[in-house]
């Protein structure tokens, strides 16, 4: 496994990728530490928060539920030692409506010994990214 924090994100951001097309945790788990936490804002869909490998194979199985696009079409590292602070692009389609949005997302992640061990993110609007989910 990788300790470097940046190669890490980078890693996990592969494995997500590959989630959301073939929906299996397994690749993704090795990214994240037994007690992870990720915390999601409660005006989202798949909002509040997730613990440990159970709780992220959930999120990331809400995620797939709820949008049938999520790239990441450009990412900035804005500090590259952790906390990492990585600015996100990106372009979604919702399942249930098919309306598509494109926003950015910025997120602070913590990995120790890598492992991602804290996840937050921050989005511009989650009320237009709730509506766009019906």
């Amino acid at each position: 496994m990788r300790t470097d924090p940046v190669a890490v994100l980078e890693g996990m951001y592969a494995a997500e990728a590959a989630y959301l097309t073939e929906g299996d945790f397994a690749a993704l788990a090795p990214f994240f530490a037994p007690d992870v936490v990720l915390h999601q804002a409660a005006a989202l869909p798949y909002g509040g928060d997730w613990r440990g490998h159970e709780g992220m194979a959930a999120f990331f199985a809400a995620m797939s539920r709820t949008w049938d696009v999520f790239e990441l079409v450009d990412q900035a590292f804005l500090a590259t030692t952790s906390p990492l602070v990585v600015l996100t692009h990106v372009h979604a389609r919702a399942r249930a409506t098919g309306r598509e949005l494109d926003f950015p997302i910025l997120q602070t992640i913590t990995v120790t010994g890598g492992r991602i061990t804290e996840v937050r993110p921050f989005y511009w609007d989650t009320a237009a990214i709730a509506a766009a989910c019906g």
